[in-house]
Order: C-alpha cells, then structure tokens, then sequence
C-alpha cells in the first residue's frame, strides 16, 4: 500500500491545486491516496490493538520494547505534552517502514547490478566478506573492517543515490557567493547533478570506480561536504545514516557468502524516481 502511495505521490509531487476547484472535484489519484491512507491507517490500528489486548488480558508484560511498543507506550503516556497521537503513531510507522526498507532496498539492487557487471569487484567483495565472517552471519564487531565493501555502497550511493534532490526552504535572505535568495522559497539542491559533475570528480565521473573512496568520503571530495552527500548535508542529515549503512553490509555480505551474480540478458536499464530512485523494469 505504501509503494501504490508513493507511486502517486510521484507523479503528483510538483502539481499545483487550485483552491477552489479542489474542493468541489477530486481527482482520482488523490481519492485512491485517501483511501490508501485509510487502509494504512486502518491496518497499523489493528496491530497496535492486539498488543493493547494481550497487555490488557495479562498475555504480555508490556507493549514489548521493540520500535512498536515504544510508539505505544508514547501513545499511552500520561502526560499530556509527550503523548503521540494516532495519527503521529501511524505516520511513525509509515516512514520507519518507507526509510528503513524502501532505500536500502533500492540500494542493494543497485549494488548488485553493478557488481553483476563489474565481476573484478564482486570477487574482491566476496574475498573480502569470506576473510572476515568466513561461512559465519556477519558480527557487529567486524562490520567495520569492510572496507571494499564500503568502498563499493558509496560509489552506488554516488551514482545511484536515493533521492535526486535535496529540499530545503531559505528561512531569510541569505546570499551564497553571487546569489541573493530571498526568504521563504523552497530550494531543491540537485544532488543528481554535483554526484556526476566532472568539475567535482573527473572526466570518469560516470564510470563505476569504487577506489574513488580508497582513503575516505574527505580525500575523495577534495574536502569539499557539499561534493557528496547521499544522505543530506548539515544538521538535518538523515538520522538513519548508520543503521542503512550497516543494514546494507549486513545484507550484502549474507548474499555474497552464498551466491555469484551476474545480468539478465532481458535487463532494460532505466532508472526512474519514485521518492527514491528505482529501477523501473527491475533487476
């Protein structure tokens, strides 16, 4: 149901609403949204119900102290001013699921791709994952040795990054080098844009090369934060940054333990954005 919203919120992110006409005419896709919303809505209450319920009848101690039964404990708090709402409750679940499923997710299919056809860094990735973990699960204590590994999520992240573009809102005036930006406009910073742009990394700057990272996020930028920023930039950067990276690692170094990976001939490549950047005919 997520993935439907998305897709309509895509396609829909950049039209304008006439006041008016809105509300005497709804189109279908904001009356497929609403109801959409409504069965996220109706599905995440059921859930929160039955552990209300077994709490309740004695079945559990608590609302459990995973991500879930902490937003439940919030949502019963008795003070007033730290109580969630149903609805913030809900909206919580909605991007939990979307951030911590949905981009890692693309960027594992981009990952894979790439190495499906770069087969020289596949090896290196699976020589790499076999030296630390052997045939064992990945342990939190030695993700941090990956060091092929990382080299590898950030030249994805670079080519394929989530998103396309940063949003941010211009709180007064500012001027940044020649340009005056006066307040309250929105600005969307390409990120698409400086992740390619051959005056920041090189005539190369669409090739896949992984040793760009060889000495860290620092040297590989010239020092320059702006250059590359996958997961936003200044104090509003993406809080999950850790977990999806280690998320990634974990994942990826499960796969190559257990399989070789190679391109279907029927591959159509054509990456399209829909919140985050996906493959449109698959992978």
């Amino acid at each position: 149901m997520l993935n439907k919203l998305s897709i309509i919120m895509g396609r829909n992110l950049f039209n304008t609403k006439i006041p008016l006409i809105s509300k005497l005419w709804k189109p279908a896709d904001l009356l497929e949204s609403e109801e959409l919303a409504k069965e996220i809505k109706d599905c995440v209450t059921k859930i929160v119900r039955t552990r209300e319920d077994k709490a309740v009848n004695g079945e559990a101690d608590s609302f459990d102290n995973n991500f879930l039964g902490l937003l439940i404990n919030a949502y019963h708090d008795s003070d007033e001013n730290n109580r969630l709402s149903l609805e913030d409750l809900v909206d919580e679940c909605k991007t939990f699921y979307w951030t911590g499923h949905d981009t890692v997710n693309a960027l594992l299919a981009w990952v894979l791709l790439l190495l499906a056809i770069h087969g020289d860094w596949q090896e290196k990735a699976r020589r790499e994952v076999i030296d630390i973990f052997g045939n064992q699960n990945p342990h939190p204590e030695s993700i941090a040795k990956l060091k092929t590994m990382t080299m590898i999520i950030y030249e994805t992240l670079r080519l394929y990054g989530a998103t396309n573009g940063l949003p941010r809102k211009v709180a007064r005036e500012v001027q940044v080098g020649k340009l005056v930006m006066p307040a309250n406009i929105d600005l969307l910073i390409a990120r698409a844009a400086l992740h390619h742009d051959p005056q920041l990394w090189g005539d190369d700057v669409h090739l896949f090369k992984p040793e760009r990272f060889a000495e860290g996020i620092a040297k590989a930028t010239n020092y320059n934060a702006a250059a590359f920023f996958p997961f936003g930039l200044g104090p509003r950067f993406c809080v999950g940054m850790t977990f999806a990276t280690i998320e990634t690692k974990i994942a990826l170094s499960m796969i190559l333990q257990r399989y070789t990976i190679s391109l279907s001939p029927a591959y159509v490549h054509s990456p399209i954005p829909i919140l985050t950047l996906h493959p449109e005919h698959g992978i």
